[in-house]
C-alpha cells in the first residue's frame, strides 16, 4: 500500500535495502522501530487518538507501514534465516533473562488497552523452536547471566505497564503482520526479554551474548522507536516534532556514523544523558533495544542506516561493510 507522499523516502530505503549483501557470513543484527498497535487500524479507519499529520505518519499508510512491508520481505530473501531472534521494548525482565519455549504455535499477548475490539482479534501464526530456546539460554548462561525458557503455560512476566501473560507482544506481532503477513511458515521465531534496569550496558551485553547466532544463519532483530513520549505525542511525527525532538534525533544519526567502533559505542552509550533525550524518551524502554542490536552486531563493526526517517529508523549492526552516511 504506496503513499505518494513518502515516495522519496521509500526509493532511499529500497535501494539500502537491495544493497544489503546477500549470504554474508554473519546476519546483521537489526534494531527496528516496532510502532504501535495504530500499525493495525483497519484501512480507511485511522486512530482516533491521532489526528491530522499524526494519523497519516503513524498509521496503515505512514512510512512505517509502507517500509516494514519492504523490510520484512528483504530479510528473507537475502538471508533465508534458520529463524528469527528478537527482542522488543515490550517485554523486560529483572536479573533473569527469559527465552519463550511455545511450541509449534506461538501465542499472541494483546499488551493495550482501550483500542477498537477487532484490533483484539488479530492474527500472526507462527511457530517456536524448543531447541533455539534451550541453545540460547545456554549462551546466556556461558555468559555469566541467569537465563531460562518460559513455555506457553506460564505468564512471561510484565511488560513495565502492568501486562503479563504468555505470548509475543505487540512489539513483535503487529510489525510482523506487515513484514510477513498474517502467517510466517517455515522460519520459527523465538522472543527473548530485554534487562529491566534500562542500562544500556546491560541491555548491550543481552545482545552480546547471542551475536555468534548470527554466524549460525539465525536473523537476530531488536524493536523499540527512537522517539516515544505518551506525554507529548507530537514527538511521533517528524511533522509535529518540536525542535529538541530533531536534536535528539540527530544526536542518534551523529552517533551512529561515526566510524570508529569504540567511539561510536561510547556516543550510543552517551545518548541517554544526552540534554534533549527525556523529550523524546520519559522512560527508556522504547530506546534500549537499540543497544540489544548494537551488541549482538558489536563484533561485526560497520553498521549501515537502512532507514533514517525521524522517529522510526532502522539500523544494520555488524554489517560486512559501511555504506557511510
Amino acid at each position: 500500500m504506496s503513499n505518494p507522499a513518502f515516495a522519496t523516502e521509500q526509493a532511499r530505503w529500497r535501494a539500502q535495502l537491495e544493497a544489503l549483501p546477500s549470504n554474508p557470513e554473519a546476519i546483521p543484527a537489526f534494531f527496528f522501530a516496532h510502532g504501535s498497535p495504530a500499525l493495525a487500524f483497519p484501512a480507511g479507519k485511522p486512530p482516533t487518538f491521532f489526528g491530522g499529520a499524526m494519523a497519516q505518519w503513524v498509521g496503515l499508510r505512514g512510512p512505517l507501514a509502507m517500509f516494514l512491508r519492504d523490510f520484512g520481505p528483504a530479510l528473507l530473501e537475502k538471508y533465508n534465516p534458520k529463524a528469527i531472534v528478537v527482542f522488543s521494548a515490550h517485554w523486560e525482565t529483572y536479573g533473569e533473562t527469559l527465552v519463550t519455549d511455545y511450541g509449534d504455535d506461538n501465542p499472541l499477548l494483546m499488551d493495550y488497552f482501550n483500542f477498537p475490539p477487532d484490533l483484539y482479534e488479530l492474527k500472526f501464526k507462527s511457530r517456536g523452536d524448543s531447541d533455539l530456546a534451550a541453545r540460547i539460554v545456554s549462551l546466556y548462561e556461558q555468559a555469566g547471566h541467569k537465563a531460562r525458557v518460559t513455555p506457553r503455560t506460564e505468564a512471561r512476566g510484565e511488560d513495565g505497564r502492568g501486562f503479563s501473560g504468555p505470548g509475543l507482544d505487540h512489539g513483535v506481532f503487529v510489525p510482523f503482520r506487515l513484514m510477513f503477513g498474517e502467517e510466517l511458515a517455515g522460519v520459527p521465531i523465538v522472543q527473548v526479554s530485554i534487562d529491566g534496569s534500562m542500562s544500556p550496558q546491560k541491555n548491550w551485553a543481552v545482545g552480546e551474548a547471542v551475536s555468534q547466532l548470527r554466524r549460525e544463519g539465525y536473523l537476530v532483530l531488536s524493536g523499540g522507536l527512537t522517539a516515544h513520549n505518551q506525554r507529548d505525542r507530537s514527538s511521533f511525527s517528524r511533522d509535529t516534532a518540536k525542535p529538541v525532538h530533531h536534536e535528539f534525533d540527530q544526536a542518534i544519526h551523529q552517533a551512529i556514523g561515526i566510524a570508529d567502533s569504540e567511539q561510536r559505542r561510547q556516543a550510543l552509550m552517551n545518548l541517554v544523558d544526552h540534554p534533549a533525550f527525556r523529550a523524546s524518551h520519559p522512560r527508556e524502554d522504547h530506546f534500549v533495544p537499540i543497544y540489544v542490536a548494537a551488541g549482538a552486531g558489536a563484533d561485526g563493526g560497520a553498521v549501515r542506516v537502512i532507514n533514517d526517517i525521524y522517529g522510526i529508523p532502522t539500523f544494520a549492526f555488524g554489517d560486512a561493510e559501511s555504506l557511510g552516511y
